[in-house]
């Protein structure tokens, strides 16, 4: 196996599921603390190498999402452990990242000193975000007037311009109108060529994973159901999605 850039081990991650009371009432509760536990991801392991291209895939509620994020460090995991060894990371995934109340030009600096780049750098590729994003006038509106394709469109620009080492992409791809999907398709080919990038591509579009990844993880229930290359593994999953509609 070659160089290791992501590396996640024995990972648990746990919700609390709070019952049909206003929020006060859960927090005032005594027995608060016994609310029922929903385990999202159930102990998984797996290592990405430096420059590889993985897809997970899964059907809804697998916990796609919910390691994803982990991964970016948006919440820690209950228990175990994912090492990034000191790469740089940034997720690509609706409703997250952005503050609504600041304009989309204050919110590509807000994200890309996030990510860890300076103010001169983000001035640097200010125009190129822009201009690829697409947005127009509402560069300048708040966040909070945008659709969902259009918040995509500015999260998908900001991610693959300020380019980090490792690169999570959740359901975005397919986000927009057909002109921006195929070009925020070309630029993702364009990034993933780079054998230095790692990225991660979460997705239920089977093609999409296809023709990008290098192994796929089918993630079922919080745990990994097959690990390994593309192809093998997304036919497996096409064919047990087939028996599933067929029931």
């Amino acid at each position: 196996m070659g160089e290791i850039a992501i590396d996640v081990s024995n990972v648990i991650i746990t919700y609390k599921l709070m019952k049909n009371f206003s929020i006060q009432r859960n927090l005032l509760r005594r027995d608060a603390e016994k609310a029922e536990e929903f385990e999202a991801i159930k102990g998984i392991s797996f290592q990405v190498e430096k420059g590889e291209i993985l897809g997970i895939i899964g059907k809804n509620g697998s916990g796609k999402s919910t390691l994803l994020r982990a991964i970016a460090g948006v919440f820690c995991p209950n228990s175990g452990t994912i090492d990034l060894k000191e790469n740089t990371v940034s997720l690509l995934s609706l409703g997250v990242g952005f503050k609504d109340t600041l304009t989309g030009r204050k919110n590509i600096y807000l994200s890309g000193m996030l990510l860890g780049f300076t103010e001169k750098e983000i001035k640097k590729r200010e125009k190129e975000i822009i201009d690829f994003a697409e947005l127009g006038e509402f560069i300048d509106r708040p966040v909070k007037t945008y659709s969902s394709g259009m918040h995509a469109k500015l999260a998908f620009s900001i991610t693959c311009n300020l380019e980090t080492d490792i690169i999570l992409v959740d359901e975005v791809l397919s986000v927009g109108d057909e002109n921006f999907q195929r070009k925020s398709f070309t630029k993702m080919e364009t990034l993933i060529q780079d054998k230095n990038r790692t990225v991660i591509i979460v997705s239920h579009n089977i093609e999409t994973l296809q023709r990008l990844c290098d192994r796929v993880i089918w993630l079922h229930d919080g745990e990994i159901r097959k690990i390994g290359l593309a192809q093998e593994i997304l036919e497996k999953y096409h064919i047990y999605m087939m028996a599933q509609a067929g029931r």
